[in-house]
């Protein structure tokens, strides 16, 4: 089996372009970029300033959803794999066939009435899945076989997404099950890396008690939430879905307390960490009492708190720390890195408060895709220069 030394010299001789050298560097650049662009569309045609025809609440959906989360989870799992399987990474001709093929999906999701675009979109997932299935076999790594199964069940949610047939319910259903699927992925793979850095950090400054170690109740937090997710997917309406949800909200809740975050205020790359553990915990909750209560919480609150919070400060988290680590950088974040943060934590929050400002719900709603979209247009800004540039990973 391969070493980490010689996958780290693997980089070094890559001799390609800078931009195909490593999966974050093309993945977090254009998937960031993409949400910066494509938030504002919607905006714009929600309050009636672009015709609404096409991007419309569906397109926006699932292009929160399988389009800028996939990319996200492409530029992770690229990056990723190598360290868990030994084997060799993606990189050059066969990085940048996939890079544009998702961007072939982005382009065709553009196109009012474009009857391939289901096509063309949909083909990402699935040849991405088979690359990671590839590597995660050949490198006999059966403990993330599950991240494996989870990729190849959100494929098969976008292919839901579009609707076949014209069935609004179907898509619907797609839609569920792609936000069950990135959850889950979060809750798996959060729950691995925000203890373990928050460890790391803390054992620096000989900060003791450190995070709670891997016990029985992260698996039955875990096991909880899964349950609680399919339940809502397979009955979104459901009284138990409203409580297994807000039962998996409150567990998750008490598993990032026993992480300490609170202890990390000092360093925002890891306190970001737990802040997006924080709004996925959040949205869990909201989304079962907006069941339970028969609609006192608005559904939207909780689903936004799940999606533009938890994913979308999650995701940012981990970019902006990868992209530090694997181009040579000193693990912290300067005032720039933290204006990313409270930009995307401010714009989650306005969302998930607009439906309580109805009389001005869409002014609302349009500061917070600025604050929202203006977090990845900050991140391309600062982080370009390190995504474009050749240099040995760190």
């Amino acid at each position: 089996m391969m070493t980490m030394t010689s996958t780290a010299e693997t980089y070094r001789r890559y001799s390609g372009p800078a931009l195909f050298s490593m999966g974050f560097r093309p993945f977090f650049l254009f998937a960031a970029l993409w949400a910066a662009f494509a938030v504002p569309i919607w905006v714009a045609a929600f309050a009636g300033w672009l015709p609404a025809s096409h991007f419309d609440r569906d397109w926006h959906a699932h292009e929160m959803l399988f389009g800028y989360l996939s990319g996200v989870i492409a530029g992770f799992l690229l990056t990723a794999v190598p360290n868990w399987t030994g084997r060799l990474p993606v990189a050059g001709t066969p990085l940048a066939a996939l890079v544009l093929l998702w961007c072939a999906g982005r382009v065709a999701m553009l196109v009012p009435g474009f009857a391939a675009a289901p096509f063309i979109d949909a083909a990402f997932l699935f040849v991405f899945a088979a690359v990671i299935g590839r590597e995660i076999i050949a490198g006999r790594n059966v403990r993330n076989m599950k991240v494996l199964v989870l990729l190849s069940i959100l494929g098969v949610a976008n292919v839901l997404s579009h609707a076949p047939g014209g069935d609004v319910s179907l898509g619907l259903l797609g839609e569920r099950i792609g936000v069950g699927v990135v959850t889950m992925l979060v809750a798996l793979i959060g729950g691995r890396i925000v203890p373990s850095f928050t460890r790391n950090w803390m054992a620096k400054r000989r900060l003791t008690p450190e995070p709670a170690p891997q016990s029985r109740f992260d698996i039955v937090t875990l096991v909880v939430t899964a349950l609680a997710l399919a339940l809502w997917v397979s009955a979104p309406q459901a009284f138990a879905s409203g409580v297994m949800l807000t039962l998996a909200g409150g567990l998750n809740l008490a598993r990032l307390i026993r992480w300490r975050g609170w202890r990390t205020g000092a360093e925002p790359l890891v306190l970001v960490l737990h802040a997006g553990y924080g709004w996925l915990a959040t949205g869990l909750f909201l989304m079962g009492a907006a069941i339970v209560s028969g609609g006192a919480v608005p559904a939207a609150s909780g689903l936004h708190a799940l999606t533009a919070g938890g994913f979308g400060v999650m995701t940012l988290a981990v970019m902006t720390r990868a992209s530090l680590g694997h181009t040579g950088q000193a693990l912290t974040a300067d005032a720039r890195i933290s204006a990313i943060y409270v930009l995307v934590n401010l714009g989650a929050l306005l969302r998930v408060l607009a439906p309580l400002f109805a009389d001005i719900y869409v002014h609302v709603l349009a500061c917070s895709a600025l604050l929202w979209g203006g977090a990845f247009v900050w991140f391309a800004v600062v982080y370009a220069p390190l995504l474009l540039r050749r240099r040995a990973a760190g």
